[in-house]
């Protein structure tokens, strides 16, 4: 999974970067946890939920592939061509576009609108991944574990200014128990329930597709001005708020008692509960060191 990120990541600017070179070194932590709200305990392990339901999580866990660090792109002149960006037909110097991004002829990951923006007439060059930290693994929500992923090509980063971190996410299992507040209850007693989404691997020569992306904020300058030492500390904080859309009035256990919300009849929760988890913003904390 590495091998698909090193040519577009060590092609930057037409050079690759040899070892002491960098302008920051980074030292990352990735990791993600669960967060009950005082506010919504409703007593047992249980927390309430803007539905009135009542969720009390028994397992989690979230897969994350890697975290692109990408730059932000410069502003220039150019114009461009105009018309409507297509993945299926994307513009001269883009190819195998997924997932949100296209490979440009050099390299390079370009997403979608700042090839819109090009094609528009905006000009100048496009957001680009400077770095992937590979977790490639699944951080316990329970446990908020974390990693200390490493860097491809390098922690040694080029001169330039991080601006924003992309997770892919690979993977959300979920097992607990739900029960209704409101009377007459929608349905009676407790309900244990799990999930169990992961992404499968794509065809021959093509990357899977994640389940979510998660967009991070960052502000990290690569320069002689800034202490170089990098401690980056980036978590994904999932609170019950990620279930406050979901209708599980019509929910029901199988043959085994456990209502398996992987199941057909619950795509349209499953599609709810993924746009809830692509709407946070994972937390990131930034500390800058003499090395």
């Amino acid at each position: 999974m590495r091998a698909r990120l090193l040519l577009p990541l060590l092609l930057l600017s037409g050079c690759a970067l040899d070892s002491g070179e960098g302008f920051a070194v980074l030292e990352p932590t990735v990791g993600a946890s669960y967060s009950p709200l005082p506010s919504r305990d409703a007593g047992g392990g249980f927390q309430r939920l803007a539905s009135d339901f009542q969720v009390r999580l028994d397992a989690a866990a979230v897969g994350v592939d890697h975290v692109a660090l990408l730059t932000s792109g410069s502003s220039g002149g150019g114009g461009g061509g105009g018309g409507t960006f297509d993945p299926a037909n994307p513009p001269p110097g883009y190819s195998l576009c997924h997932n949100g991004h296209c490979h440009r002829d050099d390299g390079a990951l370009v997403d979608y609108e700042d090839i819109q923006a090009e094609m528009n007439g905006g000009g100048g060059s496009a957001p680009t991944t400077v770095a992937a930290l590979h977790v490639d693994d699944e951080l316990d929500l329970l446990a908020a574990e974390s990693r200390s992923p490493e860097c491809e090509p390098d922690c040694e980063l080029p001169r330039g200014t991080v601006s924003r971190g992309r997770w892919d996410v690979t993977a959300l299992r979920l097992q607990g128990v739900v029960r209704d507040s409101r009377v007459p209850s929608r349905f009676p007693g407790e309900l244990p329930f799990r999930l169990d989404l992961a992404v499968e691997g794509g065809e021959e020569g093509e990357e899977a597709e994640p389940l979510v992306t998660l967009d991070s904020a960052l502000d990290i300058p690569s320069d002689r001005e800034n202490k170089p030492r990098v401690i980056l500390k980036m978590a994904l904080v999932v609170t019950p708020a990620l279930f406050d859309g979901l209708d599980l009035s019509n929910i029901t256990p199988g043959a085994d008692g456990v209502v398996d919300l992987g199941a057909p009849q619950y795509e349209a929760l499953r599609r709810e509960l993924l746009e809830s988890l692509a709407e946070l913003p994972p937390q990131v904390e930034v500390r800058r060191e003499d090395r």
